[in-house]
C-alpha cells in the first residue's frame, strides 16, 4: 500500500508537468501604437449671458429676466432651435463695499448682480460669427467660451485605429529585429482608455461682435497595447 501511494504520487507529478506547460504565456512581445487624425470640426458651441447690477435683489433679478427673455427671443429668431441652447448658469449675488482700512474686510451691501448664462449649440461653424453678432446685438454683455468639435468623431477614430496597429506592428518588428526573432501573429488588442479629442478649437475669453472666428482643426487620439507572437528565426 506504502509503494501504491508513492506511485501514484509520482504519477500525479509527472501529469501536472505538462498542465503547468500549458498556462505559461507565449514568449511575446508587448507594445503600445498611437495615431491621431486631424479633422476640421463641423460643430461647435457658445456661452452667452447677461449680468445685471442693482440696488436690490429684486431689481437685479427683475432686470436680468427681462434682458435675458430679449436674448433667447433673439436667438429663436434667427433660427436656432430652442433644443440647442439651455441656461447653463443663474446666479444672484450681493455686492459688497471695500472698507477704507482694510482692503480684505466688507463694509456692508451696495448692490445685487445677477448673472444668466445659456450655452448655445452651433450645428454650422461657419455661422458662429452671426450668433456672436445676435447675442451681442440682444444685448448680452457675455459672451465667450466656444468650443468647437466633429458630430462623426466614431468614423474618424476608425482611420486613427489602423493607424495605431500599424504603429504597433512597426514598433514590435523593431525589437523582434533587435532581439533576434521572428514576429508571429497579434496575441492580444486593447485599447487603451476612450479615444481623446485634443481640442484645438477651443477659445475661453470674452469676445465682441464682429469678431473673427478661426475653427481651426480638431485632433483625435487613439492608443492601443498589443501583444505579438515570436518565434526563433528559422536558420
Amino acid at each position: 500500500m506504502k509503494y501504491s501511494l508513492v506511485l501514484a504520487a509520482v504519477a500525479a507529478t509527472w501529469l501536472a508537468v505538462p498542465a503547468l506547460a500549458q498556462t505559461m504565456p507565449p514568449p511575446a512581445i508587448s507594445v503600445t501604437g498611437e495615431a491621431n487624425v486631424s479633422v476640421p470640426p463641423d460643430q461647435a458651441q457658445i456661452d452667452g449671458g447677461v449680468t445685471s447690477d442693482a440696488k436690490t435683489a429684486r431689481e437685479a433679478s427683475d432686470a436680468n429676466n427681462a434682458a435675458m427673455g430679449k436674448v433667447l427671443l433673439a436667438l429663436k429668431g434667427a433660427g436656432i432651435e430652442e433644443k440647442d441652447y439651455q441656461t447653463s448658469r443663474l446666479s444672484l449675488q450681493p455686492q459688497f463695499a471695500t472698507s477704507s482700512k482694510s482692503s480684505d474686510r466688507a463694509a456692508g451691501i451696495v448692490s445685487f448682480r445677477a448673472s444668466n448664462r445659456v450655452t448655445v449649440k452651433i450645428r454650422d461653424v461657419t455661422k458662429v460669427a452671426n450668433v456672436i453678432d445676435v447675442l451681442a446685438g440682444a444685448g448680452a454683455n457675455e459672451i465667450g467660451g466656444i468650443n468647437f468639435s466633429v458630430s462623426q468623431a466614431s468614423k474618424h477614430l476608425d482611420e486613427a485605429r489602423e493607424k495605431a496597429i500599424a504603429d504597433a506592428r512597426r514598433k514590435a518588428e523593431i525589437y523582434a529585429k533587435a532581439a533576434g526573432v521572428t514576429l508571429g501573429e497579434p496575441i492580444s488588442i486593447s485599447e487603451e482608455g476612450a479615444p481623446v479629442p485634443l481640442h484645438r478649437g477651443k477659445m475661453a475669453a470674452p469676445m465682441a461682435a464682429g469678431a473673427p472666428v478661426a475653427q481651426g482643426e480638431e485632433t483625435l487620439s487613439v492608443t492601443v497595447s498589443v501583444s505579438w507572437a515570436i518565434k526563433a528565426k528559422e536558420q
